[in-house]
This record gives C-alpha cells, structure tokens and sequence, in this order.
C-alpha cells in the first residue's frame, strides 16, 4: 500500500489506504468539473459562509485534528494545535477579503470619452494540488481558501504517509458546507498526475514539495499547456551583524532551526555569522540547542520532534556523513535523543566549504550549518551564493540598515530580526530553485483567475 499511516514515534503502522484507481480518478474530475459548474456563479457571501464554517469547525475539533497530525508526521502536539489555528485564520483572511482581492480593476486610457477598460478575474476551473506532508493541514488551507473563494474546485494529492489527515480536510469541507466535487482527497498514484493534467476540464496544478517533484510536473504541466506553481525546498540564511541583540538571535536561531524537527522549507539552515561576534553567537547557540528536549511528540513538555519517518531520518543522518567525508567538522548537541523513534541528534556542522556537496544541500531536520564571515558584505555573499531563494533574515538593531541589506538578498522573503513568519496575511513563495508563483493574500487568489479584459468602446472610435 502506498498511501499509510505510521507513527515516527513508535514506528507502528497504524493503518494502510488502496491507490486510487483509474475509474476513481476520472470520477472524481467529472465531479470537481461539474462541481466548477455550479461554484463559478455563487456569491462571494456564500463561498464565505462556507471557509468561516470550516474555521470554526477547525477550531470547535482543534484537540482531534491536532492529535492526527502528531499521529501522522510527529508534530509536536502544540505545533500541531498552532498549525490548525494557523489554517483557521487562514479560511478566515479570505472571508474577509476574496471579494475586495478580485474586485474588478478599472484601467487608465488615453481617451476615456472614446473607451473604458477594465479588467475581471474570473475562475478557471479545475485545480490539482499536490501537497507536502510537513504541515498536513496548513498546506492544504494555503491552496483551497484562496482558489475556492475565487470560484475554482480543487483536486487533492497529499503526501502518502498522512492519509488520514487528507480525508480528514476533506470531510472538515463537507460538513462545513461546501457542494460535493468541491474539493476531493485522492490517493493518487505518480501516473495518475499525468493523467489529471492531460485532462481538458483540469486547468492548472499547484505543487509543495522536493525539486525533483516540481521539475516532473511542471514539465508534464507544461507539455499539457496547463497554469503551474511550486513550492520547492530552501536554504534560508540567518544573518546575524556586529549590533545584534546576540542572546535574543540565537535564541531565534534555535527556533528557527528546530521547530517542526527541522522540517521546514523556510526553517533557519545557514547561520551566517559576522566575525567579531561569531563565538559569541554560537556559544549561545549551542547551549540553546542543548536544552532541546526530545521525545513523545504528545508530550508537552518535549520541545524536539522525532521527523516524519525512519527513512526522513536515515536521509539527513547520510547527509552529516557526506558532509563529514568532505571536511566539515560535526558537533552533536544536547542530551541523546530516544533510540525509539525517528530522531535525529541535533548537530551543528562548520567548515562547510564550497567544495563540499552540503554546501549547497537542504537539510531536512536538525541539522544546523553555522558560516563566520568576514563582514556583512561577505554574509550577504553567502547568502546568495545557494541555488534556493525562499527566505531569510537579517539581525541587527538598526532595522533601516536591515532593511536595505535585505534588498540585496536573493530570495522571495526577508524577515528583519525574526527568522520567518508563516502568517494568514503574508504572501509565500520563492525564486530559482524554491521554485516560482506565490500562495496566499491577493497574489495567490489571483495565481488560477483569467484575468479578463472588458472594454466598452464608441462605436464611431478610430480603429
């Protein structure tokens, strides 16, 4: 069975779900086709009763929807309860502000008594989402609020080792009160997603994922001549200058490295550090990490996350020897993690040069990358020097002078004196290797709308 349940505490497998099969497949777009049909032309006041039905309901459950999560990938149990908040405000953002997104835009001529012009934003149909299994629920909030509020009907493809949250969302939309077709959870084989593509009734594909992923379906989109997104990894930069607040950036550092496990895309992986308060940073980072506690993700007192799976594990643990068989030097911190479980022993890796292949890899866990640069024009040079570009930082107590280092760093995203902030009201994407397009606030309800331009125009007008 390719889609399961297995707990990466106890390594139990909980419960196994069939592939879709070919037929299902072709149902379940006829069924979102159709419901396009009829979602299309529903107000923006019911679309919305509709998200704060599934907001409130997120909420009303908070406790069962979280306790999946920690089930499903090992989220710590109160990351888990913050992720469904998270996706609640996230329904509710669009409740309050869909229509006002896609209000019509009234353009500028050059002769208004000849022409006006205006242009709509109008649905477009069927959307696939292929999604990660880091944030099980924020990920799927991300795409569906803004795509249903515009009039789209989504097509769901979750990651296979959390099954039982992807029905769960999709039952959480039913009972909130959205038409049948309206979103559907499929546990779609690889094939399957050529498939959905090639169909005519489908218009685009949303993806989160790895690099591998992004690069086959947008080629397969791309072939079929469909609309694409992605979300692929980072290697976000943590640059901390000589007027930082070092005690209070390294405490930043600590969480923006270890929260979800480490596993996440815009999670703090290079620690850039100027040279004149370099040990003095990673003397307060290490003992941070060091007072990392892991164990049972249900636990509240645990504050380190096993990872996602044995084999998510075994992966980063590879990359530490790769980079050690290449020269960088490992530090394990804290106490030893469980050998029950799919942990990793936090590790702190310097002397990582150019030369070496973690130089210019993602690590997907624990695993902390710390560079001592010469001066602030050199962190922003290693910074830049990564094929990714999702987010970054930058701390320092003068936040204008942060602000125009940040118009120097490459990314999609610069946070000053914070590591990232995942939020209802902020835009989310990348560039180069992170992937292109944007989710979430108006940039990513516009991403799947034809933007359609209406002129009214004299009929005596020159031509």
């Amino acid at each position: 069975m390719a889609y399961v349940t297995t707990n990466p505490y106890t390594g139990e497998v909980v419960k196994t779900f069939p592939d879709a099969t070919d037929a299902e497949v072709n149902g379940a777009i006829e069924r979102s086709h159709r419901a396009f049909n009829e979602w299309k032309n529903v107000s923006f006041a019911q679309r919305g009763a509709i998200l704060q039905n599934a907001a409130n309901l997120l909420r009303q459950q908070k406790d069962e929807f979280a306790q999946l999560l920690t089930l499903e990938m090992g989220k710590l149990i109160s990351e888990a309860r913050a992720e469904v908040e998270l996706s609640a405000q996230i329904f509710e953002y669009y409740v309050h502000n869909a229509e006002k997104l896609l209000a019509p835009e009234i353009l500028p001529v050059a002769n208004p008594e000849e022409a006006t012009a205006k242009i709509v934003h109008e649905p477009l149909g069927v959307l696939l989402a292929i999604e990660p299994w880091n944030f099980p629920y924020y990920q799927i909030a991300r795409i569906i609020a803004p795509q249903l509020s515009a009039g789209n009907t989504i097509l769901l493809k979750h990651a296979s080792n959390v099954p039982q949250s992807a029905a769960r969302f999709e039952r959480l939309m039913k009972e909130a009160g959205l038409p049948d077709g309206g979103f559907i959870n499929l546990y779609a084989a690889r094939h399957h997603i050529e498939l959905i593509l090639n169909d005519p009734r489908v218009q685009g594909v949303a993806l989160t994922g790895s690099e591998g992923a992004g690069a086959t379906v947008a080629q397969q989109a791309a072939k079929a001549l469909k609309k694409s997104t992605l979300e692929l990894g980072g290697a976000d930069a943590f640059i901390v200058l000589a007027d930082a607040d070092i005690e209070k950036a390294a405490k930043w550092g600590v969480f923006g490295r270890h929260w979800n496990g480490g596993q996440v895309c815009v999670s703090s992986k290079r620690m850039i550090v100027v040279d004149e308060v370099y040990d003095q940073f990673v003397d307060h980072y290490i003992k941070g990490v060091a007072a990392l506690r892991a164990g049972d993700p249900l636990d509240e007192n645990t504050t380190l996350a096993p990872l996602s799976s044995q084999q998510a594990a075994d992966e980063v643990k590879e990359k530490i020897s790769l980079a050690i068989a290449h020269g960088a030097q490992a530090l394990e911190v804290g106490p030893k993690v469980p050998k029950r479980g799919a942990f990793v022993q936090p590790t702190i890796l310097t002397n990582v040069t150019p030369d070496n292949p973690a130089y210019h890899m993602e690590f997907f866990g624990p695993v902390s990358m710390i560079f001592r640069a010469k001066n602030e024009d050199d962190a922003v040079r290693i910074a830049n020097d990564s094929p990714f570009g999702l987010g970054g930082s930058v701390f320092t107590r003068d936040t204008a002078h942060g602000e125009a280092l940040a118009s120097r760093i490459s990314t999609g995203m610069v946070y000053i004196n914070h590591p990232t902030r995942v939020k209802a009201d902020l835009p989310f994407g990348g560039v180069r290797r992170s992937g292109y397009g944007r989710e979430l606030t108006g940039l990513g309800i516009k991403e799947f709308v034809n933007h359609k331009l209406i002129s009214v125009v004299d009929i005596d007008a020159d031509f």
